[in-house]
């Protein structure tokens, strides 16, 4: 999903592994974000934000829905770049197409992971079907490290087994968990994974100590390591454990996402669709997308081509300052 924002921020993301003082769980709220006009729909954006840019190479959590159709008008993205990035769409309800400059050609659904390595470059539209009457779901950014990063794009798309354990269903997208290790793995040390809790239910996982984790949760109040969170709310967890135990405390079933992932280690420049490490990286990537695509100099440039009904999405100007690391 591109990121629609038209005076988007620069966001600076520091190293901010866990110590031994982050040993509780901290609780993030999101911010309400409205991507594009007034009947557009709306976002609880959780991650990036001041208290915590990354966990592990997890960058960017937008969380929305159950939005009626009808109303919002549903999710229509032109054609949009990326880069440095990987994108991870996850649906809890509802249908988008996926179309990409790589040529692919792709349905979102439930309980099937759409994943797309931007690596150098690409492009692509995210528009939901005509059947489609409500929609509900997750985007996830995952930063590439540097040694990945300019690397050729691609997509993939796995379906996705769940598995029962001690009642509870888990959906591992990304990564390994509790025995059970997804097609996906990730440029760098990862976990994805839909926890389904039913009511009066709790789970002790074993994870890597070496991970952070973090926890979203969409339906219901769940227990992360004894701190209550509630629906929207996202839980941290700094690195340095070997079990996590979660526990439904609601009244009825509970919905949760786990993600995890070793800290990146490397400072990372997001503004708009792009993530470098430097303002003058973001600058060119931006004048290459209005060059090659808006104003259609090169086709077969840098993002290539998506084959979409209509035009594709100018990026937003630059702020009036150097997109420079702070932290």
């Amino acid at each position: 999903m591109s990121n629609l924002e038209t005076e988007p921020a620069e966001i600076v993301c520091a190293n901010t592994s866990g110590t031994e003082a982050d040993a509780d769980v901290v609780i993030l709220q999101p911010r309400d974000v409205p991507l594009g006009g007034p009947r557009a729909m709306g976002v609880r954006r959780t991650l990036p934000q001041r208290e915590r840019s990354l966990i592990g190479a997890w960058c960017f959590i937008d969380h929305y829905g159950p939005d009626d159709v009808s109303v919002t008008g549903g999710m229509v993205v032109p054609p949009h770049p990326h880069t440095g990035l990987a994108t991870a769409s996850w649906l809890f309800a509802g249908e988008v197409e996926h179309r990409d400059s790589v040529g692919s050609l792709a349905l979102v659904r439930p309980g099937e992971l759409n994943l797309m390595t931007a690596g150098a470059g690409i492009s692509h539209s995210e528009v939901s079907t005509p059947n489609t009457t409500a929609l509900h779901g997750v985007q996830l950014w995952i930063a590439l490290p540097e040694l990945t990063r300019h690397q050729d794009p691609h997509f993939e798309n796995h379906i996705i087994t769940p598995v029962r354990q001690d009642g509870v269903t888990l959906h591992v997208f990304i990564g390994a968990l509790a025995g059970h290790i997804a097609a996906a793995a990730g440029d760098t040390p990862l976990l994805g994974a839909q926890i389904d809790l039913p009511a009066g239910s709790s789970i002790n996982l074993a994870v890597e100590p070496s991970f952070e984790h973090g926890m979203l949760v969409d339906t219901g109040t769940v227990t992360l390591a004894g701190t209550a969170l509630r629906s929207t709310e996202l839980g941290f967890a700094a690195a340095g454990r070997t079990s996590i135990r979660l526990e439904n405390v609601g009244d009825g079933p509970a919905r949760v996402l786990l993600l995890g992932g070793e800290p990146l280690g490397e400072q990372i420049v997001m503004w708009w669709n792009f993530i470098g490490r430097s303002h003058d990286e973001v600058v060119a990537w931006r004048a290459q997308w209005q060059a090659e695509v808006i104003d259609g100099a090169d086709a077969a440039g840098r993002f290539g081509h998506v084959a979409y009904h209509g035009a594709a999405l100018p990026a937003p100007a630059l702020p009036n300052v150097r997109l420079k690391p702070r932290g």
